[in-house]
């Protein structure tokens, strides 16, 4: 599945980055809602575990008006932030975008469900401009 955010929106504190459109479109394992920030992961398997492969980048600012300072967003499981996700840049003044990419392997139990979703780790609220979310099922 591959879902995006291309316009530019700002995301609150501790909020998800919400996906406005599907590009290609999930299996019965992954389902979206588009303008959702959230992602259903399902563990539809014979064996132990579902695996997914969850890449997620874009491009990051301060907004005007907020204070010039290190922002970051994250890959979040179940509503939290899982640290290696951790991307992090600091611009030097408002609307300096900088682009973001990261990658995690996510494991799902047989039988189980997750939510996912791309949380602004940050104290600030920040400018998030063409977010692109892959996820792959890769066993």
């Amino acid at each position: 599945m591959e879902i995006i955010a291309n316009s530019v929106q700002t995301v609150q504190a501790n909020q998800n980055v919400y996906f406005t459109d599907t590009v290609i479109g999930g299996s019965m394992s992954i389902s979206h809602r588009d303008n959702s920030g959230l992602i259903t992961l399902r563990g539809n398997t014979n064996q132990q575990r579902a695996r997914y492969r969850v890449s997620f980048g874009a491009n990051i600012a301060v907004p005007t008006g907020e204070t010039v300072g290190p922002i970051s967003l994250a890959i979040a499981l179940e509503g939290e932030g899982l640290a290696p996700t951790t991307m992090t840049v600091t611009p030097a003044a408002v609307e300096q975008y900088f682009n973001v990419k990261s990658s995690v392997f996510i494991d799902i139990p047989r039988g189980c469900c997750s939510q996912i979703s791309v949380t602004n780790t940050s104290t600030q609220p920040i400018l998030v401009q063409n977010g692109n979310l892959i996820i792959t099922r890769e066993a």
